[in-house]
């Protein structure tokens, strides 16, 4: 695991911005220790260890990128079509060909080498065939058409996968069209997810009547899974600060990452800052973000802990702006930063300067065919139902005061935040 020192998130002002906790994170936490060799089909999600380079050329030879016939430059029509003798057949995994005779043309398939003295292929549709099966190739092909060249997608020994990338079903097919069978990739981090409260019991328990079902813990972890976390449910802490203190530092000894919802306000209810700065060093955040300010991080025993927000919505949002980050750097992933798409607002609103606030809104496309956000009715920390009927969330930044109808504003689809 990944080993902290208790004060190394000892910095900076009371409030952080977005970017700012974003880069502490991403200056304070290191990738984690050990490396597993996964096969191909495992290693959707996973983060790669180490550079891939290719050691072999795409295409691994050149080849037709249509059916059609092939012919030499040389021989191409000029100002009138011309006729060509078929002198043989290439199919794709041809092994062994002739070489093409001058003023001859090959009858050939996608996919399939050229032979020796060919370098051009005409579309089958742009031809016809005569009488005595001959070829009629029209005038105005240019030499090379509609051939792949060797090397000409990938060159040998040039890296092609970054190590840190997380790896996507388009990066495990180059792998595999590069002859790999498996991959070294991180070993996923362990995390260990809890609710907090009395007011919560778990879905299907016993509720009293001023208790909730809990469903940020199991948000939370369906969230992590996404991000190829192992994780590890610690259920729901009671409002007693010491069995706080003692379940969070049992859960420090065996995994990389805690996060917890709810109970990092100043309450006299909320006993995740007192338990912690109890057993370890706890800097609460107030990060200037809008659902979800009360954001807390803390280090216990060298774990890294991240408290958030108890309301559904603030959770949801914090946790993909503050532990997504986190967890990318706890793996040695590459950090992008999630690019909103610019579409224009439906909607008027009002917000304050000085922080971020994220709306949960729905696209759609106007009249004039451009693509619109429309803010949903309830914006309630709260509701669930919020994130359930809407697309993405529209991101206001800091010096944003005031959307007007038809204002551009950047939308951050769900999709982009796993």
């Amino acid at each position: 695991m990944t080993q902290l020192s208790n004060d190394c998130f000892a910095s900076g002002p009371p409030v952080l911005s977005v970017d700012d906790a974003v880069a502490l994170i991403a200056a304070r936490v290191g990738a984690v220790e050990g490396v597993e060799t996964v096969p191909l089909r495992r290693a959707d999600g996973r983060v790669l260890a180490a550079d891939l380079v290719a050691s072999l050329p795409l295409p691994l030879f050149t080849n037709s990128a249509v059916d059609g016939y092939a012919v030499a430059s040389a021989d191409l029509p000029a100002a009138t079509e011309r006729t060509f003798p078929v002198s043989f057949r290439v199919a794709a995994g041809a092994a062994t060909l002739p070489p093409l005779t001058p003023g001859h043309a090959a009858r050939i398939f996608t996919g399939a080498p050229l032979p020796a003295g060919a370098d051009t292929v005409f579309m089958q549709e742009d031809v016809r065939i005569d009488a005595d099966g001959r070829v009629v190739l029209p005038p105005g092909q240019g030499p090379g058409a509609n051939v792949r060249q060797l090397g000409e997608d990938v060159a040998a020994g040039h890296v092609v996968l970054k190590a840190g990338v997380r790896l996507r079903p388009q990066d495990v097919a180059l792998a595999a069209a590069l002859g790999q069978s498996d991959l070294a990739v991180r070993r996923r981090i362990r995390v260990a997810v809890a609710s907090t409260g009395d007011e919560v019991v778990s879905p299907a328990s016993p509720r009293g009547g001023s208790q909730l079902f809990d469903s940020n813990r199991f948000m939370l972890m369906a969230l992590l899974e996404r991000l190829g976390c192992e994780v590890a449910d610690l259920g729901i802490l009671p409002d007693d600060r010491a069995r706080v203190a003692d379940s969070l530092k049992a859960a420090a000894a065996g995994h990389d990452l805690i996060v917890t919802s709810g109970g990092v306000s100043t309450g006299e209810e909320d006993h995740i800052r007192a338990g912690i700065e109890s057993i370890g060093q706890l800097v609460l955040w107030r990060m200037a973000i809008k659902p979800g300010r009360p954001v807390a991080m803390g280090v216990i025993d060298g774990t890294a802990l991240i408290g958030l927000p108890g309301n559904p919505v603030a959770s949801f949002v914090t946790c993909a702006h503050v532990v997504r980050p986190t967890v990318l750097s706890l793996a040695g992933a590459l950090q992008t930063r999630t690019t909103a798409m610019p579409v224009r607002a439906a909607f008027a609103h009002d917000k304050k300067p000085g922080r971020r606030e994220f709306l949960r809104a729905n696209l759609r496309h106007a009249a004039d065919g451009a693509v619109e956000a429309v803010k949903f009715d309830r914006q309630g920390a709260g509701m669930l139902s919020s994130l359930v009927e809407t697309d993405g969330l529209v991101e206001l930044g800091e010096d944003v005061t005031r959307v007007a109808p038809g204002d551009s504003v950047g939308f951050l689809a769900y999709a982009e935040l796993d």
